[in-house]
């Protein structure tokens, strides 16, 4: 079940500070980017599809077998029309921390990079300095000018 979240303070500021993020104009050194992720369940086929003929699609038994599940990881750029995916084993930190290193080397001529996130435990710091080393992982983490959602807004 889906539900409005109240709409207090702090949900609010956040709203609104994404959404004046989203007015800015498209800007080389500082790049708005908004994150998510998606679980997926990756299925295999129990008998091969018909072939395909003239005037006729190969046809694909609604039969499958279960091969375990993925995550996608999505960036999108909006106002330039940019994206990056990712397909990781799963949704943990060391696999957030590797997206905002692919994403901080797309972006490696920007000031900073402007990007918006869920509230997801794993969206910190943390995640970067357990994967890189409380060193590199707060420098990279720096190139970030995070922007979190409102809780049940996004």
């Amino acid at each position: 079940m889906w539900c409005v979240a109240e709409l207090d303070e702090e949900y609010i500021a956040r709203m609104e500070d994404v959404l004046d993020l989203y007015e800015r104009p498209l800007d080389a050194a500082e790049p708005v980017v908004c994150l998510d992720e998606r679980p997926v369940a990756l299925h295999g086929q129990t008998r091969p599809a018909s072939r395909v003929k003239p005037c006729r699609p190969a046809r694909y038994d609604y039969e499958y077998v279960r091969n375990g599940t993925a995550n996608i990881f999505c960036a999108v750029q909006p106002l330039a029309g940019k994206h990056i995916t990712k397909v990781t084993p799963s949704r943990r930190g060391v696999e957030f921390a590797k997206m905002l290193g692919e994403i901080a080397r797309r972006y490696r001529r920007a000031r900073s990079i402007h990007l918006v996130l869920d509230n997801l435990s794993t969206h910190s710091a943390a995640s970067l300095c357990r994967q890189y080393g409380n060193e590199q992982g707060m420098r990279l983490w720096s190139r970030f000018a995070i922007h979190h959602t409102p809780k049940h807004g996004s």
